[in-house]
């Protein structure tokens, strides 16, 4: 093929220039419509067909679980965990990410409130494999608002990874940080769309941590600010109540409340609570040995336990577990608490249940422990 001289490749560089987008639509022929599917809009109404058939899949929580199976969170929707400080929020949700970074999943932690030595410490110390969660585990710890830039390069992130959980650990601290105020109405959505919606548009399971109220006759089922978090949530949200406070060394332990579950796929799984209250998803044990090892498991509600003041209900689980009998007050709360078996707080009903154990019977005609 000749070579172009310097004066015939100025022509053409001088005719492409000048032009018309008419021109260019002459030459390549009309842009292929059909192979580019326009954007949907969220104002279009949608197909209703599988849902009228019967053929669309229930909506069920399949990230996480309980140590019997029921999943704790739902994919794709929005959670909150509110809780007061040392109850274990963090640790339920550790727990979670370490579930699924062993089903081979990936995991995203934005974390507002620790650092990174702090909160993969702790996946460490569940026992995570290292491999595993450098292979799985994002770990994001931002120090200010996002720019356009940084939006985009973790929104292009988000999509490589596909996580099926993502954490937010510090709502308050987090909105702070984009200058917004939990207490207004207004700022809580916002904070949502611009923190959360990303997260969910991934396709993962959003969990947001949060702490309640210092008041606990005021608490209801709010965390900090306004009630338009729990109206915003298309997933559920939990409290957490602390029963005895997790602290490294002892074996802490704190009762699952479900406040709201919008698609009722989790509340099933829970036992009524007292007097209307929130109903009881289960309790959260941290047996803590010391700073490099813990036991964090999640048991399922025992029935009847909170209206059994007698302690029958405790006798019975505890020789369903096999309780040895010959173990002491502080013993059997350390055999219990290991095994997320709650017992009496006070003295004597607590000496009630070591009697029992002893004995190897449940009294006040309560049915035989199979």
């Amino acid at each position: 093929m000749p070579r172009l001289t310097k004066e015939q490749i100025e022509a053409v560089e001088a005719q492409v220039a000048s032009m018309t987008p008419e021109d260019w639509e002459r030459l390549t022929g009309p842009p292929e419509a059909e192979s580019l599917p326009a954007p949907r809009s969220s104002w279009e109404p949608q197909n209703l067909t599988a849902i009228l058939a019967g053929t669309a899949e229930p909506i069920t929580p399949t990230v996480g679980y309980r140590e019997d199976g029921p999943g704790l969170f739902y994919p794709g929707r929005t959670h909150w965990v509110a809780a007061e400080s040392e109850s274990g929020k963090t640790w339920f949700a550790l727990l979670a990410c370490r579930q699924e970074i062993e089903r081979g999943n990936a995991v995203v932690y934005v974390d507002f409130e620790d650092d990174a030595a702090g909160v993969v410490g702790r996946l460490l110390t569940l026992g995570a494999d290292p491999e595993q969660v450098a292979a799985r585990f994002l770990y994001v710890r931002p120090d200010g608002r996002p720019s356009e830039v940084d939006a985009a390069a973790f929104v292009e992130q988000l999509r490589a990874a596909r996580p099926s959980l993502a954490v937010v650990d510090g709502v308050t601290e987090a909105m702070s940080l984009f200058g917004l105020d939990p207490l207004k109405l207004d700022d809580v959505p916002r904070f949502t769309r611009q923190m959360i919606r990303p997260l969910v548009l991934a396709g993962a399971a959003v969990v947001a941590l949060d702490h309640v109220v210092k008041a606990a006759d005021s608490r209801g089922r709010y965390a900090i600010g306004s009630a338009h978090k729990l109206n915003g949530l298309n997933g559920a949200m939990y409290v957490l109540e602390t029963v005895q406070r997790i602290r490294v060394g002892e074996t802490g332990r704190s009762r699952v409340r479900v406040s709201k579950d919008r698609p009722a796929g989790i509340r099933r799984h829970a036992l009524p609570g007292r007097d209307g209250g929130m109903d009881w998803f289960g309790d959260l044990v941290v047996d803590s040995a010391d700073e490099r090892r813990a036991t964090v498991r999640l048991f399922p509600p025992v029935e009847r336990q909170e209206d059994d003041d007698q302690g029958a209900a405790v006798v019975r689980q505890l020789l369903r577990a096999g309780v040895p009998g010959n173990l002491g007050r502080d013993r059997l709360r350390a055999w219990a608490g290991a095994r997320g078996i709650p017992l009496p707080r006070g003295n004597g009903a607590l000496a009630e249940v070591v009697r029992q154990v002893k004995e190897g019977r449940v009294e006040e005609q309560l049915p035989a422990p199979e």
